[in-house]
């Protein structure tokens, strides 16, 4: 379903304070597996063509869960990407052929998102490649954010393809205090703004911690949702404010 059609037709009585958790890196590890039995509607972003990235997949499908491509891009630190990155050097057939065949390899996604990529992020022509093969393919981008000087979304709002950002990283520290901090800016974003994005990572730290406060989400007043929810979200609400503004002139 278009993001434009669900922005003409949903109602405006969307509920409020709504928070998306997306489980970035799946598929190197058979642990990451243990990642589908936490409660509520996570999202989970699959390397491509790693060893339990079908698995994976299959399962979260059967379970109704959502899936994002997590596609590795270029860093400036220059670390290794692993199959399916996307590169600098690559020319817009090579770029697009690669997340094409990644994007084949993995039909239940609905959207994608950048491994690393602080460098490529940046270039708004590999950007401009990128988003292309999503416009095609109806597919959303979710900015991970690895660099302030990304040039995703711009690019995705010039060829029309629906685009949101992560505010918060849960687990760049994984200490019972730090995850706790994190949620907590991850709560009040989304307070503040009536949503919010964060990115967690296949740890065991994270799995204990999110085993124990997701519950306590709903009894906080906040719900867990798909990153495809919050996408649409975001539209209608800047569809609402375009008409207020409309009717104040």
């Amino acid at each position: 379903m278009s993001f434009l059609f669900v922005v003409c037709f949903a109602s405006t009585a969307v509920k409020a304070k709504q928070i998306a958790i997306v489980i970035d890196d799946i598929g190197y590890h058979q642990r990451d597996l243990e990642f589908l039995s936490l409660p509520g509607q996570l999202t989970y972003s699959i390397l491509p063509h790693t060893p339990y990235s079908q698995i994976f997949a299959t399962l979260a499908s059967q379970s109704n869960k959502e899936l994002l491509l997590h596609i590795p891009m270029q860093a400036l630190n220059g670390k290794e990407l692993g199959p399916g990155g996307l590169t600098l050097n690559m020319n817009k057939k090579q770029l697009q052929q690669t997340l094409g065949t990644a994007l084949a390899s993995l039909p239940q996604v609905k959207g994608v998102n950048n491994h690393m990529g602080s460098a490529l992020t940046q270039q708004s022509q590999a950007m401009q490649w990128t988003m292309e093969v999503l416009k095609k393919r109806n597919l959303y981008f979710l900015d991970s954010r690895t660099t302030g000087l990304s040039q995703a979304q711009n690019a995705a709002n010039f060829l029309g393809v629906a685009n949101i950002s992560r505010q918060v990283f849960l687990d760049n520290i994984t200490t019972t205090e730090q995850l706790q901090l994190r949620l907590n800016e991850l709560k009040q974003q989304a307070t503040d703004h009536n949503f919010a994005i964060a990115i967690a990572h296949p740890y065991p730290e994270t799995i204990e911690f999110l085993r124990h406060a997701l519950p306590r989400l709903t009894e906080q007043g906040f719900e867990l949702v798909p990153v495809s929810q919050l996408v649409e979200r975001k539209y209608i609400q800047l569809a609402q404010s375009e008409g207020k503004a409309g009717n104040a002139r």
